[in-house]
């Protein structure tokens, strides 16, 4: 039996090598992804474009502007003299936010009581509006805290827009510590998910493609006439693309270790476990496409159709709670979710199989259960 059955592995992947078309499957996306995911994703705010509308110009709204020109997410690009000329580059999106010093700043500083500061955000985009308050909110908050400590007032200062105040009455102080991602990078976050991208779009396109093949340049009646049964067939086609996925795996890994230094604190034997339960799923939809299709085109096309909702509701780029109620609960059937958290928590956290065993169990269930039916729909087309 397995002579036969490597016989079909050796088959496909001298067939998959040759062909053009899978060929760019087995090479394209991959580096696409890590490209576009690596270097032109990128959610994070460096050098925010800042106007300065300074309408006391003392020395104490000068060291406040000093602490924004100094951290490195802001830049001040533009010193209006008047509000409706900063709203106007506001409304030209030619800065991102205005900081607003209001008179009597220095002089409500110097006697101890609340100093106001004002702080607009371009709020178009949501996600980038909310970093920017977020870091503007530390910076006004570090600078009262830094001030409060070398004058000994009571008070220090209050914004219109934004409030943040360092410390409680008491002498208690709070301070903010990030784990797993301390510099908040963007890419740590998306890189992780390439892999899982990867070996779900490679793995169900080049399965379903391959069978479909036979059957659109008419190999498949002879296979059918060769002693080669059916499960024997089905292993010798999936085989070598489960081979192909753990492939892709490793290159990923190796890309976002060298490449893009992403942070890899889990152990690779239990990435690669995990892939082994992922790669039930994605083998078993791409069976079941293959009995569904007639052409290649039409095999294409339903891995996309499956792969992009799968890869819209697995929190790739959008948090599951985030998402209504309803489509939470729909996400549960989406092993690309449980895969995601899988290799994010591997790589960000380290999280061993005592933490990822509900993730895995689902893996497994799902994944038998989708390879165990469209293995049996295979098996009755052959038949």
């Amino acid at each position: 039996m397995w002579e036969r059955i490597l016989v079909i592995v050796r088959k496909e992947l001298l067939q998959t090598v040759r062909d053009m078309r899978r060929r760019a499957l087995l090479f394209g996306p991959p580096l696409l992804q890590l490209i576009v995911f690596g270097y032109a994703v990128n959610m994070d705010v460096r050098n925010a474009r800042l106007a300065w509308l300074d309408l006391d110009n003392t020395p104490e709204s000068r060291e406040l502007r000093a602490s924004f020109e100094s951290s490195r997410y802001f830049q001040v690009v533009e010193t209006p003299s008047r509000i409706g000329e900063a709203r106007d580059l506001l409304d030209q999106g030619e800065i991102q936010a205005i900081v607003q010093i209001l008179p009597r700043f220095g002089r409500d500083v110097r006697r101890g009581t609340t100093a106001a500061v004002q702080i607009l955000v371009d709020g178009t985009n949501s996600n980038t509006a909310a970093i920017i308050s977020n870091y503007a909110s530390q910076i006004v908050a570090s600078h009262a805290s830094a001030m409060l400590a070398g004058s000994g007032n009571a008070k220090a200062l209050a914004s219109g827009a934004v409030s943040a105040a360092p410390t409680t009455p008491g002498g208690v102080s709070a301070r903010l510590r990030v784990w797993f991602n301390p510099d908040l990078k963007s890419r740590d976050y998306f890189v992780p998910g390439v892999v899982v991208n990867i070996i779900a779009l490679v793995t169900i396109m080049l399965t379903s493609m391959s069978i479909v093949r036979e059957k659109e340049v008419g190999t498949m009646e002879q296979l059918m006439v060769t002693p080669i049964r059916p499960f024997e067939l089905m292993l010798g086609k999936v085989l070598p693309f489960a081979l192909i996925g753990l492939l892709e795996v490793a290159l990923v890994v190796v890309a976002a270790e060298l490449v893009f230094q992403t942070p890899f604190r889990g152990s690779v034997l239990v990435l690669f476990s995990c892939s082994v339960l992922f790669l039930l799923t994605s083998l078993g939809v791409g069976l079941f496409i293959s009995t569904v299709s007639n052409t290649m085109q039409q095999a294409m096309m339903a891995s996309f159709f499956f792969f992009m909702p799968a890869m819209l509701l697995s929190g790739f780029a959008f948090p599951v709670r985030n998402m209504p109620p309803a489509v939470q609960y729909l996400t549960y059937l989406n092993p690309v979710r449980y895969f995601m958290e899988i290799v994010r928590g591997i790589f960000l956290k380290g999280t061993g199989p005592e933490f990822l065993w509900p993730q895995m169990t689902a893996l497994f269930i799902l994944g038998a259960a989708i390879l165990t039916l469209s293995s049996l729909r295979f098996h009755k087309r052959l038949d």
